[in-house]
């Protein structure tokens, strides 16, 4: 009601003075504004004014700024476009923990032929060696025509012991450039990997191994949850190198197959070789499938052993030599199983 009253009072005072102010001035008096007044003042009344000295006063205060128009006039593209770059170069200037939700994969392939560096070349060659020339090394156990001979001395010292080393040197050859072929393969299936596979799945299987595991082993899991871990990812990251084996085995089949196939039919007649198509294509679909398996149980294997074997000795070592063994080991046993199946069934 107090505000009824003030406004009523206002208008009163107005119509008294029409004729003293100007036309101008007396327009500015608009029922919009009329409006604004009475709700203005009926919200003050709204207020006792015995309680605002306890409760204090609940009126909104509302703030009013022109600076934005002022500001936007003397702001032009030059200066939006510098804001943009220093904005951009803070962005990349700054590490990424600044931002936890992401995660940067670090790929890092090898390069191509990184299998005919010095030092990785120096250890094929002296490895392939070794496998090849040992074994000659070992004395051969004494027969009854050796000592036969002996008793007789029918054939001459030089010619019992002498050792042929062409044939261990042509297996070596061989060995050294089945090695290379392997790991140049791999890498171009990394680089496959990285091109044609999403970022995360190529930087599983590229990650080196020991380092994940060595950082496995500190975050404190439980021993079977741990084995289950590295063996994962020695899975991923051994996958590769089994499928350029793989590849590698079976593109040798394959070339041994069609060889025979194109030779002339002279040379088959003379060798007494001739072999009918469809046998030489099933044996080589034989040969296919033991490559595969032997393959997939190198692959299990050598992940089984590096789970263990990071638990038994230092996690990086032990990775390194669990992976080895049952790289080795898996063959092996799969070779003796399928032997002992087959003569079950006989």
């Amino acid at each position: 009601m107090a505000g009824i009253a003030i406004v009523l009072d206002l208008l009163k005072k107005s119509h008294n003075n029409t004729h003293r102010i100007h036309h101008h001035s007396s327009s500015s008096l608009s029922p919009a504004s009329v409006v604004a007044s009475a709700a203005a003042v009926s919200a003050a009344a709204s207020a006792p004014f015995a309680s605002r000295f306890l409760f204090g006063s609940f009126e909104p205060r509302v703030a009013y700024c022109d600076a934005s128009a002022a500001a936007v006039a003397g702001i032009d593209d030059d200066y939006l476009a510098a804001i943009r770059k220093v904005s951009a170069e803070a962005l990349q200037l700054q590490p990424s923990t600044y931002i936890p939700t992401s995660k940067v994969y670090n790929i890092q392939p090898k390069p191509l032929f990184s299998a005919f560096e010095f030092r990785a070349l120096a250890m094929t060659t002296v490895r392939s060696l070794l496998m090849f020339y040992l074994p000659l090394l070992e004395p051969k156990p004494a027969s009854e025509e050796d000592d036969d001979d002996d008793f007789l001395d029918n054939a001459p010292e030089e010619g019992r012991r002498r050792v042929d080393l062409i044939v261990p040197l042509k297996k070596s050859a061989q060995q050294i450039a089945r090695e290379t072929t392997v790991v140049t393969t791999r890498r171009v299936l990394e680089r496959l990997a990285v091109s044609y596979v999403s970022q995360r799945m190529a930087w599983k299987l590229l990650k080196d191994v020991p380092q994940s595991t060595l950082r496995k082993a500190g975050r404190g899991w439980p021993t079977h949850v741990y084995i289950y871990k590295v063996s994962q990812t020695t899975l991923r990251g051994h996958f590769l190198g089994i499928a350029a084996s793989w590849t590698v085995q079976v593109g040798i089949e394959i070339y041994r197959c069609v060889f025979k196939y194109v030779k002339p039919l002279e040379e088959e007649e003379e060798e007494g070789e001739q072999v009918v198509i469809s046998e030489r294509a099933k044996d080589l679909g034989n040969k296919v499938v033991g490559i595969t398996v032997r393959c997939g149980a190198s692959l299990v294997f050598a992940a089984i052993g590096a789970g263990i074997c990071s638990c038994l000795i230092r996690p990086s070592l032990g990775q390194w030599i669990g992976c080895a063994l049952g790289d080795l080991a898996g063959p092996m046993v799969v070779s003796i199983c399928l032997q002992k199946t087959l003569q079950a069934d006989s």
